[in-house]
């Protein structure tokens, strides 16, 4: 049965400009040209740097002044249609001004001739069909080759069952192999460089890199630990396996070292360069004299105006006696793009307003940091204590805290990893779980590696600093840090 009815609802939506500016705020300094230079070429009405004889803050204001007096209160005493277009409001407003003039990099300060480097860099897998070409096998054992190297993967692997292979030959080759064959062939591709390639799992790989070395003793022994104690190896029981081998101390330690050295992803020598992450820091600090300064990284803002070619087409139109339906529909437009390009403009220079306190909040929060770069000075910061002091959404803090970098005398670091929690000390003081996790690293860095500290005698020693925390949170921060257990660390 139908029914009709009234609902009251209280809803919250974004307007456009507000949207425009959480997508603007966002976007990190690296792709903030590739931005601009979007909207630069959607809208006709933006245009790239500012008058040279004229103050910014003066962009539109100029407009009514080219007009004289009495002739403009003629105009604005006439009688409107009632279908006119309004268009005082492009000709004299209150636009605010946008300049980046803080932390601004000069047109000067670009090196014009730097030029990004060019290098070839040829691929693993070239590398390996190179090779494959310069062998001498028959056609069969050729393509055998040819599908073999296909099949292994960036780490140098074939991860692939050869009856696979085997599969894969007979479907896009129309070749029928013996599994022997295929094998055969392998054995040839894993004495291709680098040592350790086309093999099928970590114990081959490395006794593919030492069996290509000097057969010394030590080499013999590590050989013999891999071949036949791979797991308790892996394990570090290292006194098992000695025993086993009939080996002493020294001997053992030896080969061990024969082992760590060898590669256990050999197609990751090989890898492109292309894969290296470049950062751009949206924020710079400068330690003068004990003092911090911080400025923000414009370099990839350009400066933004009003097109004047649009501005006159508005006093064009403001003069005309005679104002026909194609003018207003091509004035329509144009007030269109005229607003579309102050929203952007508001939009940038809220972005980086709202970046400069947000930063600015974080290095005050975090000033003795900041000044040694000593991870044990950071203080407890969570997202709420700098929306608290900036009056913003923590939603906003999140987002400029997620992709924004800064750049400081000892690093570049992403904004987020200044945020921790607090642990209680003895003293009733909060300190950052960076810190703990500070002293958690040099503890580790500086035990004996024969006998490494249990997570339990971990939490004692950090208890003894004052440090309130058990050992399931020593674990947690630990394993965040990426260290193993202490079995796993122990080494001869």
């Amino acid at each position: 049965m139908l029914r009709q009815s009234l609902q009251q609802k209280l809803l919250q939506k974004l307007s456009p400009q507000q949207i425009q500016f959480i997508k603007l705020l966002q976007v990190p300094t690296a792709m903030l040209e590739q931005r601009i230079k979007e909207e630069l070429e959607e809208n006709p009405a933006l245009e790239e740097g500012v008058h040279e004889d004229t103050d910014p803050r003066d962009e539109y204001s100029d407009l009514d002044a080219e007009r004289e007096p009495d002739k403009q209160d003629e105009e604005y005493s006439e009688e409107s249609s009632p279908d006119d277009i309004d268009v005082s409001g492009y000709l004299d407003d209150d636009t605010p001004d946008y300049k980046y003039d803080d932390g601004n990099y000069s047109a000067d300060d670009d090196d014009k001739d730097l030029r990004p480097a060019v290098v070839m860099v040829t691929s693993f897998h070239e590398q390996l069909m190179d090779q494959l070409e310069m062998s001498d096998l028959t056609e069969k054992e050729y393509i055998i080759g040819r599908q073999l190297v296909g099949s292994i993967d960036e780490d140098g692997y074939l991860r692939r069952p050869l009856e696979s292979v085997g599969d894969d030959l007979a479907f896009t080759a129309n070749l029928m192999c013996e599994e022997v064959e295929i094998e055969q062939m392998l054995h040839k591709v894993q004495q291709f460089e680098p040592a350790g390639v086309g093999a099928r799992d970590l114990t081959e790989c490395l006794l593919l890199q030492l069996r290509r070395k000097k057969q010394s003793i030590h080499v013999q022994h590590a050989i013999s630990i891999l071949s036949k104690y791979f797991d308790e190896y892996t394990k570090k029981h290292f006194d098992k396996i000695a025993r086993q081998l009939g080996l002493d101390e020294e001997s053992m330690r030896l080969a061990h070292q024969e082992i760590i050295r060898l590669n256990p992803r050999p197609g990751n020598t090989q890898q492109d360069n292309s894969k290296v992450m470049h950062v751009i820091p949206d924020f710079i600090i400068h330690n003068e004299e004990g003092e911090l300064h911080l400025r923000l990284n414009s370099r990839n803002a350009p400066e933004l105006r009003i097109s004047e070619t649009y501005k006159d087409m508005m006093r064009h139109y403001e003069k005309a006696e005679k104002k026909d339906k194609k003018m207003k529909e091509a004035v329509s437009f144009v007030k269109q793009k005229l607003d579309s390009a102050k929203w952007f403009i508001d939009a940038v220079k809220q972005r980086q307003h709202t970046l400069l306190s947000t930063m600015d909040t974080i290095m005050t929060h975090q000033y003795e940091y900041f000044l040694t770069g000593d991870q044990t000075k950071l203080k407890p910061m969570i997202l709420k204590d700098i929306a608290d002091v900036v009056l913003l959404d923590i939603s906003t803090i999140s987002r400029v805290a997620n992709s924004k970098y800064v750049q400081t005398e000892f690093g570049t670091f992403l904004l987020k990893s200044f945020f921790s929690e607090g642990i209680m000390t003895d003293s009733g003081e909060e300190a950052s779980s960076k810190e703990v996790k500070q002293i958690l690293t040099d503890l580790i860095g500086v035990e004996k590696k024969k006998n490494p500290l249990s997570d339990d005698k971990l939490g004692q020693l950090l208890n003894d600093k004052g440090y309130n925390i058990a050992r399931r949170t020593v674990a947690k921060y630990r394993e965040q840090l990426g260290i193993p257990v202490a079995r796993l660390r122990k080494e001869l």
